[in-house]
């Protein structure tokens, strides 16, 4: 686990969605078909690149907690 497998995907979605672009089919609602799968693959990325952030640093750490109390 890296950091740079955000960057890996992120230039590989880039492809795709440029391909997407290309590759449209011609006709009345070609721009919203290019809207409709640019943005779900950038959505998809964004909320994949958080999570995995999110597990990679996470900002509050666990606590070890033993199984019996400490006897004083």
């Amino acid at each position: 686990m890296s950091g740079y497998n955000i960057i890996w995907v992120f230039l590989v979605l880039s492809a795709v969605c440029g391909a997407a672009y290309v590759f449209t089919p011609k006709g009345d609602n070609q721009t919203v078909i290019r809207t409709l799968i640019i943005m779900s693959i950038a959505c998809c990325y964004i909320m994949w690149a958080v999570t995995y952030l999110a597990q990679l640093h996470p900002l509050i750490f666990p606590k070890k907690v033993g199984l019996r109390p400490h006897e004083e």
